[in-house]
């Protein structure tokens, strides 16, 4: 054989005996068969068959089992980000005329998503209050194909009542969908309570580590397979084996670093909650969160993300007061090693609801930092904070003496 043509074909090198611990990483858009008969019939592999690589490696098809297996589903596909994972759940369901009723509290981008393009494809978006089950059973319809709920909801984790609103959608034959994102299946099981699809942005506590994005689509039902798969390869969207493989790494410590996570994060929430700054402190698993019961009822555990609601006077000064921060980052998603901090805006995110409270709140992500020098980081952004709200107020006081 020529040396140009060993260059370019790979001996085969047996495997027997090598059983490493780490998930090899398979690269592959094209997908060898043995002859024309096997290539012919490759379409007869069905979706657990290896054809191309697009739909699937031994590395993809490795983390796709095991969040199948955690979620108590019948198969789970990636995508290449969370909010992917939520616009191909839902997109292959609905048509022009359709209906679908959205949790006032889902993530921006998926409530979006649906302003923007749902509506431009001709489908009717409706949101509804994600504590009343009765607002769901109002605006349900006989064209409502899907009910989307995110549990607790984003930024201000509201709980929904998930089996309630399951049994009021299926029973006008709806779907039920779950972005799962910051319980994950290890402290909550959507599809266990009445959900037909689950999400999860495996960008934040499954990966980890901040350095790679993806999200994942579990079914309950193999009936639900075809319509995903199929609209997942027409619109040419796979995940790399290399992001699929470090995926499969953190997923390994995601129980220590969850549970870790949760403690602290409960510890500091308890702990600001009496701050004479403070209004509210939005975390599930504090018995004076409005959700709890509720939470703890159907959640086997909380996270490491919470939030914290100022009084209007202090709200005004999170920003300054954010760079005082030596410990905690300041930036966007959740779920890796570092703690981070970020103002999230709500008002021009609710119209099913109403929220009374200033605009920015204050989301915490709790890492893996030692935990006292993290609180002595978030004491020092409550002095900035405190000291910053009195000197605007004695401004104001003297600007309306001089005045009058």
């Amino acid at each position: 054989m020529n040396d140009l043509t060993q260059c370019v074909l790979t001996p085969e090198i047996p495997t027997e005996g090598f059983d490493p611990l780490g998930v090899g990483v398979h690269r592959a858009s094209t997908i060898v068969f043995k002859d024309a008969a096997a290539y012919a019939s490759r379409g007869d592999r069905g979706h657990e068959g290896y054809s191309y690589g697009l739909y699937g490696t031994p590395t993809t098809r490795t983390l796709e089992a095991k969040l199948t297996t955690l979620e108590g589903g019948a198969w789970t596909f990636l995508t290449p980000s969370g909010q992917a994972a939520n616009a191909l759940a839902v997109l292959p369901f609905l048509a022009a005329g359709d209906h679908i009723l959205i949790a006032d509290t889902a993530y921006p981008p998926m409530r979006d998503f649906a302003d923007t393009d749902l509506k431009r494809l001709g489908v009717e978006v409706e949101f509804f209050d994600p504590q009343s089950p009765g607002d769901v059973a109002a605006k349900i319809n006989e064209k409502t194909r899907i009910v989307w709920c995110e549990s607790p909801g984003s930024t201000t984790m509201e709980i929904v009542d998930l089996p309630m609103i399951a049994a009021i959608a299926h029973q006008r034959g709806a779907l039920v969908g779950v972005d799962n994102t910051w319980a994950t299946p290890l402290n909550f099981k959507p599809l266990e309570h009445g959900a037909d699809i689950v999400t999860e942005a495996l960008t934040k506590f499954v990966s980890g580590h901040s350095d790679v994005l993806m999200g994942s689509i579990t079914i309950k039902d193999t009936a639900l397979l075809k319509p995903i798969r199929s609209l997942i390869g027409r619109m040419g969207i796979g995940v790399s084996p290399d992001d699929a493989s470090l995926v499969l790494r953190g997923f390994e410590t995601l129980g220590v670093r969850l549970r870790h996570s949760e403690k602290v994060a409960l510890d500091f929430a308890a702990k600001i909650e009496g701050h004479p700054l403070v209004d509210q402190v939005l975390h599930p698993a504090l018995r004076t969160f409005p959700g709890h019961t509720l939470w703890k009822r159907d959640f086997l555990g909380s996270s490491g993300v919470f939030s914290i609601v100022f009084k209007q006077d202090a709200a005004a000064h999170i920003a300054a007061a954010l760079d005082t921060l030596e410990v905690f980052a300041i930036g966007a998603s959740w779920g890796g090693t570092r703690s981070l901090a970020a103002p999230m805006s709500i008002d021009g995110f609710r119209t099913a609801t109403s929220w009374d409270g200033p605009d920015v709140i204050l989301r915490l992500s709790i890492g893996l930092e030692d935990e006292n020098e993290l609180w002595a980081d978030l004491e020092r952004f409550l002095d900035t904070l405190a000291a910053l709200t009195t000197a605007a107020s004695s401004g104001r006081k003297t600007k309306s003496a001089s005045n009058g």
